[in-house]
């Protein structure tokens, strides 16, 4: 009987069964929610604050009030392509790039 106990010894044990690992589609689905909350909280607000922001700009005329990004309150007396002319007191006007523009008042 001894002659079959190092029979048994020899079968290869059946490794345990392993969990099914998940598709390609389960694993990037996180990175997918990763990526769509990146783009509603910091994305489209930064693209829809830079097109508002560039209509103001583009609608700028004469007789205008407006405040400069540097805090410098004014009338705008003249619009260029790029530049702008603002009367911030009586007979003093000082030329800005329309960029500076922060908001109309």
């Amino acid at each position: 009987m001894s002659f079959w106990i190092p029979i048994a010894f020899a079968q290869e044990a059946q490794p345990a069964a392993q969990p099914a690992a998940p598709g390609i589609f389960a694993q990037l689905l996180p990175l997918f929610f990763i990526i769509i909350i990146f783009y509603f909280l910091l994305i489209r607000p930064q693209q829809q604050r830079q097109k508002s922001q560039q209509e103001l700009w583009n609608s700028l005329k004469k007789g205008d009030q407006v405040v400069t990004a540097g805090g410098i309150h004014g009338t705008v007396v003249q619009v260029k392509d790029n530049e702008v002319v603002l009367e911030v007191a009586k007979d003093v006007r000082m030329t800005f790039s329309k960029t500076a523009i922060a908001s109309k008042k």
